[in-house]
């Protein structure tokens, strides 16, 4: 292997040349405490800058085994050193020329903590992985100040934030256990009959819709009625009070501008842990649950939505239903049954962004519209038999129908953003006004059938070596020919996972859509191999900015591909009662 003289002497001849002879840097080096690893180097100074990793001993890094003993506490350990890596990299900020000249830069991360690949850690070595802009004039090798940026500060950033005697090690410490404890109370909820849990003192608003920091100014701390409080003893940092939500109907009922869909969306995250102090990292839910919403325009391939719109016009089948343009109750209706085909076992709802017409069908509308003239079967409907048939819990935000009451197991109110338990009340009032709507749903939810997709249909380019990837945005990719528009799938929080689902999508269909897997089994063996493996499975070459998904938000991507065709299952997925 080269080492650290060996690349300076490379980097002073390379001086002046074009910017493509950089490609002569690729490989490793031995800089005594670390290797320094260059995986990739970007052809032009505008071009996505080059990848870098440094590969340091843990006999020079020195990080305690307790730290990452576990998968939780490595996942943690993993993001607060990404973090701290990233501070580190500010004191370094400096444009050296061109394009993307002089950029050292680690995958930027958010106020989840989610499993990443830009560090790997493990008991013989800590690596790194990040980017750096190699420094050119024009477009020529700017050779001196690239031997600033790796050979100089390079070192500096390993010495300041790899080397545990350097660091804060209570701020490690608190860090890796915060998320160790809300592991494990996300994995008790089931044992108390709970599908979430938002800790007392908990700080559910958000500065913006574009800043994710708790509004901690004017925030009003979360106290639960003593009606739903429930405690947890943690692991690490002990007692814990909050409010349990129990499986079943929940709807969280209140004024406008009251919170609740601030509750809503807390726990729609808290299937992700935080990091200490955003004040939700103690708000965990149910790992399976989804968010729902009408997703006017939306493709659908082969969706049998046949347990709520069934006798459409024209004879249009709904148990094999397909559109490249759905209205706002199809795509709900299809949204739920995707993520119900997939195993979600909560779903998540807000009035706000459903289609009215999917929700609810009063009284009125039925006398006026008799049921043989309407397609839709409402929501309010089907969700006791999903609970009763397939054990699938629902919690809804709803403020404009009390019709909801009689379905409902738990009802939540929101007042000044505070919770009270209003069941009692809400079921007393649901007797005094009785409902003279009928019932539209019949007796049972309905099948739950998985398709088979058609692999060239998800990636005609499948066959040949690479296919088009580009994420543009969290909400936003290019797959091979497609614009992928995943806005209405809430719960991708950061880039890094869109990217890793663009990259679980290819390795999908070449490694498990064979026209007889079923999209649950693919989605689940994917999932397996990233467990097992890591997500550098899906990737060419080791690269730092790739984040963990769940199957839904990969199933969501390929259900959202307009050329996707599938076929059915001849197998229904049964209820688990």
């Amino acid at each position: 292997m080269a080492n650290q003289e060996k690349l300076r002497q490379e980097l002073i001849r390379l001086d002046g040349r074009g910017y493509k002879a950089y490609q002569d840097i690729q490989g490793s080096y031995d800089f005594t405490d670390f290797t320094l690893i260059i995986d990739r180097v970007q052809g032009d100074p505008f071009a996505s800058p080059s990848h870098i990793r440094v590969k340091v001993p843990m006999t020079v890094a020195k990080f305690p085994v307790e730290l990452y003993q576990t998968k939780s506490r490595e996942i943690a350990l993993r993001d607060y050193l990404t973090r701290y890596f990233d501070v580190c990299t500010q004191k370094f900020k400096q444009k050296r020329g061109t394009g993307n000249s002089g950029l050292i830069s680690i995958l930027p991360v958010g106020q989840e903590v989610l499993e990443r690949n830009s560090v790997v850690i493990n008991s013989e070595f800590v690596e790194v992985r990040f980017v750096v802009g190699l420094p050119a004039g024009g477009r020529r090798i700017l050779g001196y100040q690239a031997i600033e940026m790796l050979c100089d500060q390079v070192p500096q950033l390993v010495n300041l934030a790899l080397k545990y005697q350097r660091l804060d090690a209570n701020k490690i410490k608190h860090h890796v256990e915060t998320v160790e404890d809300a592991d494990w109370l996300r994995q008790e909820l089931a044992n108390k009959g709970l599908i979430a849990f938002i800790a007392d003192g908990a700080i559910l608003p958000r500065r913006s819709g574009v800043d994710d920091r708790p509004l901690v100014e004017s925030a009003i701390a979360f106290q639960s009625p003593e009606s739903l409080k429930i405690e947890f003893d943690r692991p690490n940092q002990g007692l814990i009070t909050g409010m349990g939500i129990p499986a079943g109907v929940t709807l969280i009922v209140g004024g406008g501008y009251h919170g609740k869909s601030t509750l809503l969306k807390a726990i729609e995250v808290g299937i992700y842990n935080h990091i200490p102090d955003d004040g939700r990292e103690f708000v965990v839910t149910n790992p399976a649950a989804v968010k729902i919403r009408a997703e006017d325009g939306r493709s659908v391939a082969n969706v049998d939505i046949s347990p709520f719109i069934s006798n459409l016009p024209q004879d249009r089948s709904t148990t094999n239903f397909s559109t490249t343009n759905a209205s706002g109750s199809t795509s709900q209706a299809a949204n739920i049954m995707e993520a119900l085909e997939i195993g979600s076992q909560v779903l998540l709802i807000d009035e706000d962004t459903a289609a009215t017409n999917f929700m609810i069908r009063d009284q009125r509308m039925q006398v006026l519209i008799a049921k043989n003239q309407e397609p839709i079967t409402p929501f309010i409907d089907k969700v006791r038999q999903l609970y009763t048939d397939y054990n699938v819990s629902s919690i809804l935000v709803m403020g404009g129908s009390g019709d909801y009451f009689e379905v409902a197991d738990t009802v939540i109110a929101m007042q000044n953003f505070q919770p009270q338990d209003v069941t009692a009340k809400a079921k007393e009032i649901a007797n005094q006004y009785a409902n003279q709507r009928q019932a539209e749903g019949g007796e049972k939810f309905g099948q739950i059938m998985p398709r088979i997709p058609i692999p060239e249909t998800i990636d005609p380019s499948y066959r040949q070596k690479q296919v088009r990837l580009k994420v543009r945005d969290v909400d936003e990719m290019v797959f091979g020919g497609e614009d992928i528009d995943l806005s209405a799938v809430e719960q991708i929080v950061d880039k890094a996972q869109s990217r890793a689902i663009a990259e679980a999508m290819v390795y999908a269909v070449r490694q498990y859509a064979n026209k007889t897997a079923t999209l649950p089994e693919i989605l689940n063996q994917i999932m397996a191999d990233i467990e097992l493996r890591g997500l550098d499975i899906l990737t060419r070459f080791p690269q730092g900015d790739l984040a963990v998904f769940r199957k839904f938000e990969l199933a969501a991507a390929i259900n959202r591909l307009r050329s996707l065709n599938c076929v059915k299952s001849d197998k229904a997925i049964h209820s688990p009662k």
